[in-house]
């Protein structure tokens, strides 16, 4: 990447001071860039590095004010943490995209690759697959029969997308993470064993979705397990079959929902979260680490702790009576000891 001051600052729709020729060749954090470096400062706790960074191009805040010279030229702009977003974005793609079909990667002929499609090294395609354009399918990863990956979306080393799944435009499945998986459907019988129920359906990802490693999503039993445009899963996220996740919810890692249960849009998910499957979870529900959530959420945004899992300003009441427990029981002790005695008195 090579940018001048001048060219980041009309990307960033933002506001130059200093020299508009300076080049730069990648982002780097304030404290640590050197020249050639573009940085930012939207913390006020970094402003001290302001005045000491090597960076030759510093992306802040419109309205920061500095009391002494600073080295970088400035780009001014509304909110410098989106800005350095969109820069991060922006290189991203232009250093990490790769272009046409690698040597020992599989394509079958009933399969269709879009435009500037890369399919990378030991990549495997299988019948009736269609890939969009600028689809990006690094090295090693598997693609099942019947399969639909949308325009410029991004399967990293490892991904099993397995039979009859479905994934939108611009979304990231990062590294070995393994989608339309087995669901785990098996019912008892008379001597104890378990019959396993064949899964029949599939996984159904929509726009602007990503997948952390590592996360796995498990296809229907009939139908669809659906993951709604804009939601994000952080790595290690066990999703069960015929789940639902709403549009914009975030899920971070080690957290597992069962089968069958909804999750409405714009819900926050902490991690190490367990979910009980068959539940309807309100829109804006947020449900705190490591917490288990056991019943239904009807009211929408929605705050939850503790396993079982209740109301947020519930739960920190709670903990400060836990905390003067034994205070209250040696309380409840002393009133003992004085009826005991009033008693004998009496």
């Amino acid at each position: 990447m090579e940018f001048t001051a001048q060219d980041l600052c009309n990307f960033l729709n933002g506001k130059l001071e200093g020299d508009p020729s300076v080049k730069v060749y990648k982002p780097a954090k304030i404290e640590e860039a050197a020249e050639g470096d573009a940085s930012f400062l939207a913390n006020e706790k970094y402003t001290p590095f302001a005045y000491t960074t090597k960076a030759s191009v510093l992306i802040v805040n419109e309205n920061i004010v500095f009391d002494k010279h600073i080295h970088p030229t400035i780009i001014r702009v509304k909110d410098a943490y989106a800005s350095i977003a969109i820069l991060l974005d922006q290189y991203k793609s232009i250093n990490k995209r790769n272009n046409g079909i690698e040597t020992y990667a599989y394509i079958s002929p009933k399969s269709t690759v879009g435009k500037n499609a890369h399919v990378g090294a030991f990549s495997y395609v299988s019948d009736d697959v269609k890939l969009g354009d600028d689809v990006q399918i690094l090295p090693h990863v598997f693609i099942g029969k019947n399969v639909s990956v949308g325009n410029n979306t991004i399967l990293f080393p490892g991904v099993m997308l397995l039979d009859d799944c479905v994934v939108g435009n611009n979304c990231i499945i990062n590294a070995n993470a393994v989608i339309g998986s087995e669901g785990f459907g098996f019912v008892p019988t008379e001597d104890g064993s378990y019959k396993k129920i064949a899964q029949t359906g599939n996984v159904v990802i929509e726009d602007n979705v990503e997948i952390g490693s590592n996360s796995t999503i498990d296809r229907a039993t009939m139908g669809s397990t659906f993951i709604r445009k804009g939601v994000k899963i952080d790595n290690l996220v066990q999703i069960a079959h015929n789940v639902e996740v709403g549009e914009n919810t975030v899920i971070a890692a080690q957290s597992g929902i069962a089968g069958s249960t909804k999750v409405g849009k714009n819900c926050v998910i902490g991690g190490q979260v367990g979910i009980v499957g068959h539940l309807t979870i309100a829109d804006g529900t947020k449900i705190n680490a490591q917490s288990g959530l056991a019943k239904s959420i009807k009211t929408p945004n929605t705050a939850l702790t503790g396993s079982p899992a209740f109301e947020f300003a519930l739960s920190m009441r709670s903990q400060v009576v836990y905390k003067k427990l034994p205070e209250l029981y040696q309380k409840i002790l002393d009133l003992e000891k004085e009826l005991i005695e009033l008693r004998a008195k009496n």
